[in-house]
This record gives structure tokens, sequence and C-alpha cells, in this order.
């Protein structure tokens, strides 16, 4: 490749991401051994192929690139629409992606969000979500707000449970960061495409790819891995036995990153995924931001004044199953029964007359929440 008078480093490490099959690992090898980006497009074949893990096919496609007006291209890109980036090497850099080793060596952003904010939350699901999956994810992220956490909300923009997450977030004032599996010259799904620009004013649309890099399927799953490093944690809502969801999950895990999954019904297609990870131990049983609270050790803030709610007098079963809707926010209506170990008659009946009392609400997936 020929040498480049303008040798910034964005241009070096955007032609370094348009040299096929390099992967991040070996850049940060390769980077490593010469000293800069720069430095590896200058370096002669004889020092390249000695440095671990670079063969002689990787080696060739270096010495043989030619990304020059590519790279010239992508830099008009970026200061035509005032994108972002952020470089691996920048101090800058989100610590908590820094510490994933796969973690992209550049990614450009728009918007404005605080990458070191000190709770960021992943949420993530099917793209089929039903109205159970809908009621966890908005009661999920209210009562983040609603209890002095104020998380920045992670996901992905994808139709179902990513759109909703990202909704919700705005919806209560939260920032949102969307990850994209495709350039910042478009929006996938094209659905989406108003609600993109106010994520860019809450928030940031970000990616790894370059311009006119198209939403291919790998791409998703490949940018799962910054979805699940960006956060704390990651919170699965629902899923089907396969999906990227559970995807995001097993990378958050990877990072050792606490995963949390919402129960399902057993007999349900999107419940399966949650219950398989629960049940594999891959995520921890959330069934209301107190089980978050717990396991993450974030405690409510004092400041944040919280509506007291005093009940009727109350049958002794029937105070029963109220407290335990107070605690826990929302419950399905098996749980509650193995919690009280009443029977389900029985507590239908109970459920009926706190219904009809208005202290209580059915939901859709027999879920029941205080009014």
């Amino acid at each position: 490749m020929q040498a480049k008078t303008n040798n910034n480093e964005l241009f070096w490490l955007i032609s370094l991401n348009l040299i096929d099959g390099i992967g991040v690992k070996n850049a940060k090898n390769l980077i490593s051994y010469t000293g800069s980006v720069e430095a590896i497009f200058k370096e002669n074949k004889k020092s390249l192929i000695k440095i671990p893990g670079i063969g002689e096919r990787t080696v060739s496609k270096i010495l043989n690139a030619d990304v020059s007006k590519r790279a010239e291209k992508e830099l008009k890109f970026i200061d035509k629409y005032k994108i972002k980036t952020k470089s691996y090497f920048d101090k800058t850099y989100p610590f908590r992606l820094k510490q994933c080793e796969d973690a992209p060596l550049l990614f450009f952003y728009k918007g404005d969000v605080d990458f070191e904010h000190k709770k960021i939350v992943t949420i993530v699901g099917t793209r089929n979500n039903t109205d159970y999956g809908k009621e966890n994810c908005k009661q999920i992220i209210k009562d983040l707000k609603d209890r002095g956490h104020a998380p920045i909300i992670v996901s992905g923009l994808a139709y179902g449970t990513d759109i909703c997450a990202h909704k919700e977030a705005v919806k209560n004032n939260l920032q949102t960061i969307a990850v994209l599996g495709h350039g910042l010259d478009r929006i996938y799904p094209a659905a989406h495409s108003n609600f993109a620009k106010e994520i860019v004013k809450n928030g940031a649309l970000l990616t790894e790819f370059l311009s006119e890099t198209i939403p291919d399927r790998q791409n998703f799953v490949k940018r799962n891995r910054i979805v699940a490093g960006l956060s704390d944690c990651t919170i699965v809502v629902e899923s089907g036995e396969k999906g990227g969801s559970l995807i995001t999950g097993d990378i958050a895990n990877s990072y050792n990153r606490d995963v949390f999954a919402f129960p399902g019904e057993i007999n349900k297609p999107y419940s399966k995924g949650c219950n398989k990870l629960i049940k594999t131990n891959k995520a921890a049983l959330i069934e209301s931001v107190l089980d978050l609270e717990y396991i993450m050790g974030w405690e409510m803030n004092k400041n944040i004044q919280t509506k007291l709610i005093i009940p009727p007098k109350l049958k002794p079963e029937e105070e029963l199953v109220y407290n335990i809707i107070k605690i826990k926010k929302s419950i399905n209506i098996d749980i509650l029964c193995h919690e009280t170990k009443i029977s389900s008659s029985e507590i239908s009946i109970i459920l009926l007359n706190l219904e009809l009392q208005n202290i209580i609400k059915s939901y859709p997936g027999n879920m029941y929440k205080l009014i």
C-alpha cells in the first residue's frame, strides 16, 4: 500500500478495518508488535511474518492492500455528517468495553452520551415480543427510573424487545444507545428511521461498521458483543429456543457480566429461551427491579420519594397476596401459587376479590400488578 502523507491514526485504523480477515485480536497483535497502526502498513514482509498468529496470507493482504481511496471516502463521510469516533487507544474509550478482549479497535457514533455513566443496562429479547414481554420491558425500565438508578439503556434497534426498550427509555427520560449491524448511512429496519432521530437526541446510534455496510445477518451477530460489552448487566426479556438475545446473554457471561432473564410459561415458545437460561444457570431469574438491585448491589436512591400506598382492611390470605405483589411489582399467577402455597383455584378467587376492590389489575400472560 502506498504511504499516505496525511497519516493520522483514524485514516490508518479505517484502512486496517478495510482489509478482510484481519480480525480484532490479530489487529491488536499487529499494533502491539509494530508500535502503531500506521507502522503495520510500512513494515516489511519479513518482520510481519514473524509476528505470532499472523500468517503469510494475512501479510500478503496487508502489503497488497489498496484501500487509500476508500479510507479517504470514509473520512469525508465522517466529516460531512459529523460522525464521532472512539479508538481503542483513546483515553475516553468506554472502560467497560475495553475490558472485553474482542472490543472493536474503532467505532463510530452519532449523538451525545456518557459511556462512563455509573449504571448501564442492556435489554434484549425476541423480535416477536408478546404482551407479557412488553409489560415486563416497560415495567423494569420505569422501576429503574422511579427508584433513582437512571441507567443508560442499551439495545439493538431491532423489532420487538429492542425498540420497546429504546422507546421506554426515551419515555422515562433515560438515555439510550442503539448498537447497529450496519453503517451510519442507513437505518435498519427502515421503519425505525424516525425514532432513530429521537435516539440521537437522547443518547447515541453506535456501530463498528463503515458506511455502505449493508445489514447482513452475520453483522448483527457480531455487533452483539458490543451490546453486551457496553453495560454492567444484560436483561433478556423474552426469547425462543434460539435467537440473537441468547447469543448476547452468552457473550455477557463470557465477559463475567451479570445476566438476568424473566421466567415465562413453560408452554409458550417465546419463554423457552429465558427459561433455559435460568435452568442452566446462565442467567439469574428476575421478577422485578428488586432482584436486579439485590444481585447488582444497587441501592434505591433515598432521595426518591415513593408513593405511600395504604391498603384497605384485607383478609389474611388477601393481605399475603397483596404484600407479595407489592414487593414483586408484578407476578405471574403460577409463581404466586408457588410462593403462597395456595392452590390455583383459591388464588384465582383471592385475585378476583382484590380486582373487584380496585387494588390490583390483571395483565396478559396471567400477570398481576397493584393499581
